[in-house]
C-alpha cells in the first residue's frame, strides 16, 4: 500500500487457500494495546491461511484420487477420445464429498473452535481499544474546553 494510506488493503484470493491477503494498517503513534489487536488479527490469518492451504491440497488430491479410482472402475481414462477431461456424475461425487467431510469432520471441529477463540479475543480486544479511544477523545476534548 501506499505510504500515505490509513486503512487496512485486501489483495486478491490466495491460489491455496481462496483466502483474500490482508495488509494490516500500522499507525505511526500505535499503542501497545492496538498493537496487541493487530498481532492477534495477524496471527488470526496466518492460521486461516494454513488451514486452508492445507485442506484444499488435501481436497483437490483426494478428489483426483478418487475419480481416477471410478473411471479405472469403469475401464475409462482420465481423458476421454477427445482430449477432454473425464468426469464423474453428481452421485458419484457425492459420495466424495460426504467421504471427505465425514474423514475431516474431527478437523473441522478443531479449527471452529480454533476460530470462535480467536475471533472472541479479537472481539474483546477491539471494544478495550474502543473504550481506549473513547476516553483519549473524552480526555481531550476535556482539556480543550478548560482552556
Amino acid at each position: 500500500p501506499p505510504a500515505h494510506s490509513h486503512s487496512d488493503w485486501i489483495g486478491p484470493p490466495d491460489k491455496h487457500s481462496n483466502l483474500r491477503p490482508v495488509i494490516f494498517y500500522v499507525p505511526p503513534e500505535e499503542s501497545a494495546l492496538e498493537r496487541r489487536l493487530r498481532e492477534a488479527r495477524q496471527e488470526a490469518q496466518a492460521c486461516n491461511q494454513r488451514f486452508w492451504a492445507r485442506h484444499n491440497r488435501a481436497f483437490r488430491q483426494e478428489k483426483e484420487e478418487f475419480i481416477y479410482s471410478r473411471l479405472k472402475a469403469k475401464g475409462l481414462e482420465m481423458r476421454d477420445e477427445t482430449g477432454q477431461k473425464a468426469t464423474l456424475n453428481a452421485e458419484e461425487m457425492a459420495d466424495f464429498y460426504k467421504d471427505f467431510l465425514s474423514k475431516n469432520f474431527r478437523k473441522h471441529m478443531q479449527y471452529n473452535r480454533d476460530w470462535y477463540k480467536r475471533n472472541f479475543t479479537i472481539t474483546f480486544l477491539m471494544g478495550q481499544v474502543a473504550l481506549a479511544r473513547a476516553l483519549r477523545w473524552l480526555r481531550w476534548k476535556k482539556k480543550n474546553v478548560e482552556h
